[in-house]
Order: C-alpha cells, then sequence, then structure tokens
C-alpha cells in the first residue's frame, strides 16, 4: 500500500543521506551571523539565579510580558496584549498538541485548507485523537478567483457539510498565515470572512503565524491580532514561535495566546510538559527588547536576505522550466514540476522525488502537504547561495541529461501564469490524493 512505499522509501533514502542537498527543511539559515554578533553582547550573559530554579510552567513572567510588547508593536495589535493570556512552550508543535486536546474530544475533526504544512496532522492526532477536514485547493483558476489554489469561504461549507454527512463533528478550523507551503498572504477581508464563518458555525479558530515576519515582498499582512472587534474572541487562538522568523528553529519556544480563560488553564496543565528553559527565556527577552537591533540591523537584513535568495531559486527554477507560484512571505517556493512527471499520480510524483534523492537533492513533495494535485513540490530557498546554485546545477543534470525521456504534458502551468495572478492558470488533474493521503512515513517536513 501506500504507507508501506513511503516506509520503503523512508529506509532506502538514510542510505542516501550523505552528500544530500537539503531543501526540504524549512530553516532560515541567512541570519546566523547577526544572532551570533547579538548573543555576544554582555547582556545575555546577565543570567538570574532564579532562571535556573523550576520555572512557572505558563513561562517567566517577565519573558511573556517582553513577548506581549513585542506582538503587540510587530503584530500591531488592536490593543494591548496582555501577558497573563500567553503560553509559552518548547515549540508550535507542542501548541498545536496541547490544544487539540483541551478544544476537541478524540474522533472530532478540525477544517484545514490543503495543501498545508504535513506536521500538523500528527501534532492534532497525538495527544487529541483529531481527524482533518480537507478544505481542498486546487491550481486552476475559476472566473470567481483570482489566483491558484485560492480559499473562499464557500470552500470552507462545503468542506465542513461534506465532513456533518459523513458523522464527523468539526470543532475547529486552522489557517497558517502566512501560508506554508504556498507562501502567500491571506488578505485582510478574507481573513475577516473566514472568522465570521467560524462564528456562525461555533469553531475555534486556530491561527497560525509563525512566518508572520518572513514577509519579503510589499504585501500587506494582517494579523489575527491586529482585528479590532473579533466575531468571537473567545475561540480565537493565536501561535507563533522563534523557528521561522527568528532562525532559531533549534531554540524550541512556542507562544501561545488566547483569551479564554477555561482554555489558558487547561492548556497550562499540559503545560508542565513542554516547559522552556529559563535561561533561554532571558536570553530570548533580550532579543526582544532590543528594538534599535531588530528594526535596525535584524529584520531589515533578514527581509533583504530572503527577497535576494527568494529571486535567485525562482530565476534558477524558470532556467530549467520549472514556474512556481507567487509568494509573498515563508522561506520556500511551491514549484509546479507536472510537466516531468510521467503521469499525472501520486506514484509518478514519489517515482520523481526518489530520482531527485538519488541525485542528492531533497526537496518535499506535495503528497506531504495533502496536496490534491500530482507533481507540486516545495523547496525551501533559506540557505547560501552556493546551495541554491547547487540544486539548479542537480536539478538541470538530473531533468534534462534526456530531454527525449521527459514527459511533457499540458497539465503544467506557464511561469508566466503562475508568477501572476491575475492571469489564468490551467490543468486541475482529477487524481486526487483523496482517503489514500498520508504523511510520508519516514520523510519529515518542517
Amino acid at each position: 500500500g501506500g504507507s508501506a512505499g513511503w516506509v520503503a522509501v523512508g529506509l532506502s533514502a538514510c542510505r542516501l543521506l550523505q552528500g544530500v542537498l537539503n531543501l526540504g527543511t524549512s530553516e532560515n539559515r541567512l541570519c546566523f551571523d547577526l544572532i551570533e554578533d547579538r548573543l555576544a553582547r554582555p547582556d545575555m550573559n546577565c543570567l538570574e539565579p532564579d532562571l535556573f530554579q523550576y520555572p512557572n510552567t505558563q513561562g517567566a513572567r517577565s519573558f511573556r510580558e517582553e513577548i506581549a510588547k513585542f506582538l503587540t508593536d510587530y503584530a500591531g495589535a488592536a490593543k494591548e496584549l496582555n501577558p497573563e493570556h500567553i503560553t509559552v512552550m518548547n515549540g508550535c508543535c507542542a501548541v498545536f498538541a496541547t490544544l487539540s486536546t483541551v478544544l476537541c474530544d478524540p474522533g472530532d475533526g478540525y477544517l484545514i485548507p490543503a495543501p498545508h504544512y504535513g506536521g500538523i496532522n500528527s501534532k492534532m492526532w497525538l495527544y487529541g485523537g483529531l481527524q482533518p477536514v480537507h478544505v481542498p485547493l486546487f491550481s486552476e483558476v475559476t472566473d470567481e478567483e483570482t489566483h491558484p489554489f485560492q480559499l473562499t469561504v464557500e470552500k470552507l461549507e462545503a468542506a465542513l457539510q461534506q465532513a456533518k454527512k459523513q458523522g464527523i463533528r468539526v470543532r475547529a478550523l486552522i489557517l497558517i498565515n502566512p501560508h506554508n507551503p504556498l507562501g502567500g498572504i491571506y488578505p485582510a477581508q478574507l481573513l475577516k470572512e473566514c472568522l465570521e464563518f467560524a462564528h456562525r458555525h461555533e469553531l475555534h479558530v486556530i491561527m497560525d503565524e509563525i512566518y508572520m515576519l518572513s514577509v519579503y515582498d510589499d504585501t500587506t499582512f494582517t494579523s489575527v491580532l491586529s482585528l479590532d472587534g473579533l466575531p468571537d474572541p473567545e475561540r480565537t487562538h493565536f501561535m507563533w514561535g522563534f523557528s521561522k522568523d527568528f532562525g532559531m528553529s533549534g531554540i524550541r519556544v512556542g507562544v501561545l495566546y488566547t483569551r479564554n480563560h477555561d482554555v489558558l488553564k487547561a492548556v497550562n496543565q499540559l503545560a508542565v510538559f513542554h516547559s522552556c528553559p529559563g535561561p533561554v527565556q532571558h536570553v530570548l527577552s533580550q532579543f526582544l527588547k532590543d528594538r534599535d537591533w531588530l528594526d535596525n540591523v535584524f529584520f531589515p537584513t533578514n527581509k533583504k536576505r530572503l527577497k535576494e535568495a527568494q529571486n535567485l531559486l525562482v530565476d534558477g527554477l524558470a532556467d530549467v522550466g520549472i514556474p512556481v507560484l507567487r509568494s509573498s512571505a515563508g522561506l520556500y517556493v511551491w514549484a509546479d514540476f507536472r510537466k516531468f512527471l510521467k503521469s499525472q499520480t501520486f506514484e509518478a510524483e514519489l517515482e520523481l522525488w526518489q530520482r531527485l534523492l538519488e541525485k542528492k537533492l531533497l526537496i518535499s513533495p506535495g503528497k506531504a502537504f495533502y496536496c490534491y494535485e500530482p507533481g507540486w513540490f516545495r523547496l525551501v530557498f533559506s540557505d547560501s547561495v552556493d546551495k541554491i546554485y547547487l540544486c539548479i546545477e542537480r536539478l538541470e543534470q538530473m531533468l534534462h541529461a534526456n530531454d527525449a525521456d521527459s514527459v511533457v504534458n499540458n497539465t503544467s502551468s506557464t511561469a508566466d501564469t503562475l508568477c501572476n495572478p491575475e492571469k489564468d492558470s490551467s490543468g486541475k488533474t482529477s487524481n486526487t490524493p483523496g482517503d489514500d493521503v498520508s504523511q510520508p512515513k519516514k520523510i519529515l517536513v518542517y
């Protein structure tokens, strides 16, 4: 079956790891020089004895105060955030896991537009035993839409009603903004419509904004924290972390902000299993309170480097005939490899992924994100210039070593179509993954 195939791939992949170029893991490797320099300043080493004692499982009060000030300013919060509404955990994965069991009962479902970051499903299952209810998005642009993979409230309604027919009680809606893997940003109006939809159906909304400050173009990002007069503030829960925007995926710190006292109280009972070390909280507090460094060094430099790296990868992919979806944020691009599939199936996608891995290139296949169209891959660009060039070189060698063997079919959109949301995009395939979509075993996508 499908899962057995992925296990076999995982085992064979282990033997190939040496020398593999990893553009599959969403990590920001562009700004460690800035972080290293800031870590060398004296304030980082002023550690008080209480930091080495048993911590407040909700997070140190001083750390939560700095987080509240930071998010108030950088998320453009409608009102000053209350640090008592914040819980700090060892990563956003822990936030997903704890919320799943606090908000829902085993067997309940949660709505989530697909494709989406695949790791959410395992986290929501771990404690809560929840099942995803996908809202399928496609590359084909209909008359009512303006760009590929567009979310609408009508699609949310359709997925919810289908779940009800199947006897699934849906309790929550998960939105990733900026989106992973699409790299898009939800317009403020759509965000409001989604919140109103959830309010009508009494659904909790979990807003994952972990790429909030990794916007590299001039598109306006609207945080849910910035909206005044939320339709249902007691059911709206925000998460963010240091992994992406600060390039600190190894530091393992995630943040939950909720105004629901009962939810917060229940989450804090589980937070004891997911607490962050005191010295780590101190160090991160120094980062957050240094606004001069954030505003004049780190964030502008990070944005500039992200944009340069994104341009480099997009241009390189275009040179080898691979268009990408237009994106504004995140550390990756969503690339269209459909014309290189031998058939428009997920089996062919897996075969292409294996061939790329054999050429020592690891990128993430669309099926790992529960995409309903085969042939889409996520490539991470937040790495060195040398690695991006090497990626393009290996793609060129593999895809065009023998062009006669390349199966070019008309389902692939042109680069101009995908990069320009005003133009139509063709080729929705009927081969949807349906129940066969499962998180690939041994292939961890972050």
